[in-house]
């Protein structure tokens, strides 16, 4: 680009900036020609030099479109400066050209622009909340000359893609949307467009309204929907027919564990993970949820392992301080774990699992605000994630102010109505001492029991609750449902004594003279004072079965 052009061959808009590498040949033709002229008149050869100056006439230079290998020049400077980040820079050089690939560089170095300025602002600007007014100031330029080359018609596809973008920005989703189907049905294997389209998705009606060409594409944008709108087992059925044919991608495998995670199938999770460790040992990707695993497993020395494996291979991803966050959380070491976690946001401030874990740790310590600003900036990054939603409601239920806690229990069980904790969680502020409301908390404990309550609380609450309401019979139903769990997962504790001694007491009253002794009989077992009412009880039964004889 630094190498001068001759003036005569110079379109208007090259004269501003001197360029074009076709320019040295075309000067070197002319003074070779001219050499070679001179010399013939002297000398029968040429020298060294001069050879290899005329090299380029031997490769015809006429045949060299000059303006098409200017562009291409240009092109090349202004993608060099976007790989540099340097968007104006880019964005200016490219200003007088008009084919689709030079359009679509300009445009969306304009927008980054805009989006690196803005961000800029938010970080000057942000107020006590984090939150500022700083908009993308170049989405009105971009989406004029955008907007003029779609209804002209001469707009390509990923031209398509950055109007959706700035579309989207600008709150017009509608249009957006139909722009991006445009993109991806023009060309389907941009993934990112079909990224976008999948945040445009809010809903599955709109999902389904979509005039997409059919395309294998299509099949992972669903998935990805799929898992994006909580449709599980829709997104898990999906991944494992695209296992079919890509039955090596580790994306897909990566997928099909997040499916399982979200089903809560924790042990098929590790399953996959440890398998894709095993054949990709470097990776990084996705391996923060493999964590959560660990986590939720409280195994130790798994988690330890892979903290260890992510900080040596590269310890400045955000997943691998949130890997290493965990880590220290398990261990208990709550202020470390902080520590890392906002390190990840450091590197990434979007990182939404690094935002709701910074909560759920500032819950641990106590530290209420922190926790509730961290779970804040979780939902407004993602308004569907229902972690966020139920860890505010968790940081309300501490303040002691139910009502606000139960307002976000809802929003979270409504995003995630089959996870039975979160049911749970709703049911005890309904039971709070501010709003005492059993009716309403009976009915919470009832979907949190149909549904998968591994820590079996919700059977002993509806059977505690009716006991409190004098509901005996409803209180013996759950109490027996609640003996059998017991039993059959060979669990021992307080609730079974309990169960029992409501249900000796129960019997007894309902004249199951029989039913009653065989609980008393079983409390027997345990040492205590629930020994001493066993006895009681029973000689209570014996006396009243010879008073029948």
């Amino acid at each position: 680009m630094g190498i001068e052009q001759e003036a005569t061959k110079q379109t208007p808009s090259q004269i501003r900036f001197q360029r074009g590498s076709s320019s040295v040949r075309l000067r070197y033709r002319s003074t070779s020609m001219a050499e070679s002229s001179s010399s013939s008149s002297s000398s029968p050869s040429h020298s060294a030099g001069l050879s290899y100056v005329t090299t380029p006439q031997a490769i015809g230079v006429e045949e060299f479109d000059n303006d098409a290998m200017v562009n291409s020049d240009l092109y090349l400077l202004a993608k060099s400066y976007f790989d540099c980040r340097e968007y104006r820079r880019a964005a200016h050089f490219l200003r007088d050209q008009t084919n689709d690939r030079a359009v679509f560089l300009r445009c969306y170095s304009l927008y980054l622009a805009g989006e690196k300025r803005k961000e800029e602002e938010m970080i000057e600007m942000e107020g006590p909340l984090g939150r500022s007014d700083a908009v993308n100031r170049e989405l009105v330029s971009v989406e004029r000359e955008l907007s003029t080359l779609r209804s002209a018609g001469s707009i390509d596809p990923f031209g398509l893609y950055v109007y959706g973008l700035v579309l989207r920005e600008k709150g017009d989703e509608n249009l957006a949307r139909t722009v991006l189907i445009e993109s991806v049905n023009g060309y389907p294997w941009n993934w990112s467009a079909w990224c976008e389209l999948q945040g445009l998705c809010t809903t599955i009606e709109t999902l389904h309204s979509l005039n997409l060409n059919h395309h294998w594409m299509k099949d992972f944008f669903l998935a990805g929907a799929y898992q994006e709108l909580r449709l599980h087992n829709e997104a898990l059925s999906k991944y494992e027919y695209l296992k079919g044919t890509f039955g090596c991608s580790t994306y897909v495998q990566a997928q099909i564990a997040k499916a399982q995670y979200n089903l809560r199938e924790f042990e098929k999770v590790e399953v996959i993970f440890e398998e894709l460790s095993r054949n990709d040992p470097y990776r990084i990707d996705d391996m923060d949820m493999y964590s959560n695993v660990l986590y939720a497993k409280e195994c130790f020395s798994g988690l330890s392992f892979l903290a260890h494996k992510v900080f040596l291979t590269d310890k400045y991803r955000p997943e691998s301080c949130c890997i290493i966050g965990n880590y220290y959380s398990l261990k208990g070491q709550h202020e470390k774990s902080v520590v890392y976690f906002r390190r990840a946001l450091k590197l990434n401030k979007n990182y939404l699992s690094a935002w709701t874990l910074m909560g759920h740790e500032y819950v641990e310590m106590k530290n209420t605000s922190a926790a509730v600003d961290a779970y804040r900036r979780a939902v407004d990054i993602n308004p569907c994630d229902y972690r966020a939603w139920y860890g505010l409601g968790q940081a309300y239920e501490m303040m002691g102010m139910p009502l606000y806690a139960l307002h976000y229990f809802k929003k979270s069980v409504f995003l995630q109505p089959n996870d039975s904790r979160l049911w749970i969680a709703m049911a005890q502020c309904y039971e709070a001492e501010q709003l005492h409301m059993p009716d309403e908390a009976i009915k919470c404990y009832k979907r949190a029991a149909s549904g998968n309550d591994r820590e079996a609380i919700a059977l002993h609450q509806l059977a505690k609750l009716h006991s409190e309401l004098g509901r005996n019979q409803e209180a013996a139903f759950y109490y027996k449902k609640d003996l059998e769990r017991m039993e059959s997962e060979e669990r021992e504790g307080p609730n079974m004594v309990e169960a029992l001694m409501f249900l000796a007491q129960y019997s007894k009253n309902q004249n199951r003279f029989d039913e009653a002794e065989l609980y008393c009989t079983r409390l027997l077992d345990y040492t205590g004072p629930e020994k001493e009412t066993a006895k009681s009880l029973l000689r209570g039964i014996r006396s009243a079965k010879d008073v029948e004889h």
